[in-house]
């Protein structure tokens, strides 16, 4: 019906309803679009649940010890490979430092003896087995004084270091009194001797080397006087010395005074000591004193126990002749002088020397000094018959190279390195960041895994440490951290012994020198980014199986498309994996891959994986 007032029949709309409708147009656009942008109440759920985990695998990962009661998992979907067992021969396997391959080294300066890695076609391509009834090693500090039989079933030195107290076999363990070939009363006695002139207790002195460690009992003492030893030993008739160290508990690698520097910077530690060690400190002209003066800090110690000192007590033990060992004692004395190092004390069996903090009151003749090397640039680099110069000091008190902290300041204390702008694009300003970034990262990772900070981990492992932070933010008694600077990266090994943390050089496309089952954690930040196109993520991904002990934990943090490869090869390698985002939230390319390894030993049954 039309309007009267209408004739045309449109019906007139008044411009406050126009303006109601585009209003309320307008008010539902906005309120769909901010649901959008994730601060809704639906998607706040959504984004919680996102960032608890982007991928599991295993909704409850398990870190507790458990293989006193195994059950067989089932996998949760097909594996592209499944790697197998080594044979039972390859137990003890150390790919770098096996016998038969030494065999065919030269004997001179002990060449035969270093690392001598198999080429790409001999690699194992097998996970190494545990051996039967092995058992998660005892905790720290028991762990100290007794290992399992299990673990390291090897008695030979029993009975071949028996009178001086190295290691007793009772029932199914081994216990270690503390005792050592020229401390066979302990090695508390001993340190107490070296303490009356070195100053150990007042954090002067945090990190030490024992060259010859044996089964690393002066380490182990020694850790209660919070100093961290880098022993080591080589794979010789001497069994598994190396491997109890570390099953106790205590820093050590395979190693030996050879052909080649050790694997360490310039002014790393701030001790060193010999005992009875029969290395031959005159031969090469000095050449082995040489490179313990390399590494041992302006100011550091070493110390001398076993032959030749006091050899007018002990010719006739040692089957050698007077003339003979005081030739010898003075050709030591005569290298130390020209080293600039000064004898502090000898009294008994021992002697001490302190190398000077600068060389301006070294009195050397004809010193044959090392010329344009890089002192750090050691990794398979030849031994020279040459002395390391110290760093250049203004005056006759600067400690050359700079003066350190006592620990434990000394640990978040600007390294001298970064404070003298050495380190290629580190400042003091993000050296403190980076330290951040670390406690934050930490903490992250004990929410993820609440064992980790206790002594269930005493031995772990950082394979791309940097500067050291992710140490630094766990340091404890209850663990120590074996912080590798891998060949290819950023040489930050001497700011790392700087803070008084203790570490070593490695290239991951080789074995690392140790046994197997040798760590409880390994973290392993960057590392396959850093190793893309330079070795198989495959051979490096076994050799960290190699070397952590069943039902060890490994913490990978990287870019998400490595995570994915590397997640794809652990599947085949009994370990359980979970993948969780970074800490930041899941919009945050990098992310974390946590992985616990199967309880599993050599030949059939008791194992938490059903691949025999």
């Amino acid at each position: 019906m039309v309007s009267k007032h209408n004739p045309s029949g449109n019906k007139t709309r008044s411009p406050l309803s126009i303006f109601a409708v585009i209003g309320l147009c307008c008010f539902f656009y906005i309120l769909g679009a901010w649901q959008r942008s994730g601060f809704g109440k639906g998607d706040s759920i959504a984004l919680a649940v996102t960032k608890q985990t982007d991928c599991n695998i295993f909704t409850n990962l398990n870190f507790e010890t458990h293989h006193n009661d195994v059950e067989i998992v089932e996998p949760s979907k097909p594996k592209a490979h499944v790697f197998k067992p080594c044979d039972l021969e390859y137990t003890d396997y150390t790919p770098c430092q096996e016998q038969d391959r030494a065999m065919k080294f030269p004997r001179d300066n002990m060449i035969y003896r270093e690392r001598h890695c198999p080429p790409e076609e001999e690699k194992l391509h097998c996970l190494t087995p545990a051996p039967k009834g092995y058992m998660t090693p005892f905790e720290w500090p028991k762990s100290r004084d007794y290992v399992h039989y299990a673990n390291v079933p090897h008695k030979s030195l029993t009975v071949e270091k028996a009178v001086q107290n190295w290691v007793q076999f009772k029932g199914n363990v081994f216990k270690f009194p503390g005792g050592g070939t020229m401390f066979p009363q302990g090695a508390d006695a001993y340190i107490d001797e070296l303490a009356s002139v070195i100053p150990i207790a007042n954090g002067s002195v945090r990190t030490a080397l024992d060259t010859g460690c044996g089964v690393a009992s002066w380490g182990a003492y020694m850790l209660k006087r919070n100093v961290l030893t880098m022993s080591f030993a080589p794979r010789d008739n001497h069994e598994a010395q190396v491997q109890f160290a570390l099953e106790r508990g205590v820093p050590a690698v395979i190693g030996v005074l050879g052909s080649i520097n050790l694997p360490y910077p310039s002014r790393a530690f701030d001790m060193a000591q010999c005992s009875r060690c029969l290395i031959p400190w005159t031969s090469n002209d000095g050449m082995y004193l040489m490179e313990v003066d390399r590494v041992l800090r302006p100011g550091g110690y070493w110390v001398l126990s076993g032959p030749p000192i006091n050899w007018k007590t002990y010719y006739q033990t040692w089957k050698r002749s007077k003339e003979d060992l005081k030739a010898e004692q003075r050709k030591i004395e005569e290298l130390a002088e020209l080293l600039c190092w000064e004898k502090k004390y000898e009294k008994g069996d021992i002697a001490i020397w302190r190398k000077k903090v600068n060389d301006k009151s070294c009195h050397r003749k004809s010193a044959n000094m090392c010329k344009s090397r890089d002192a750090d640039d050691v990794w398979y680099k030849k031994m020279e018959m040459c002395i390391t110069p110290f760093p250049k000091v203004s005056s006759a008190t600067e400690v050359a190279g700079g003066e350190l902290k006592k620990f434990p300041a000394r640990l978040f204390a600007v390294p001298p390195q970064i404070a003298k702008g050495l380190v290629e694009g580190v400042s003091a300003e993000s050296y403190q960041e980076d330290n951040k970034i670390w406690k934050k990262h930490v903490n992250a990772y004990k929410r993820i895994n609440k064992l980790i900070g206790t002594t269930r981990y005493r031995n772990m492992m950082d394979m791309n440490a940097g500067l050291g932070g992710f140490a630094a933010a766990l340091d404890s008694s209850k663990s120590w951290v074996m912080n590798v600077v891998p060949t290819i990266a950023k040489n930050t090994l001497g700011v790392i012994y700087e803070r008084g943390l203790i570490g070593i050089y490695h290239d991951w496309c080789e074995g690392f020198s140790t046994y197997p089952r040798t760590y409880d954690l390994i973290h392993a930040n960057g590392v396959f980014s850093l190793y893309q196109n330079k070795c198989n993520f495959e051979d490096i991904l076994l050799e960290m199986d190699r070397i952590l002990r069943p039902e060890g934990a490994v913490i990978f943090r990287d870019e998400v498309d490595v995570i994915n490869k590397v997640r794809k090869i652990a599947g085949g390698m009994r370990w359980d994996t979970k993948m969780m985002d970074h800490e930041d939230g899941p919009l945050v390319p990098e992310k974390i891959l946590v992985a616990v390894k199967q309880y599993w030993v050599g030949g059939r049954g008791n194992s938490t994986s059903n691949d025999e």
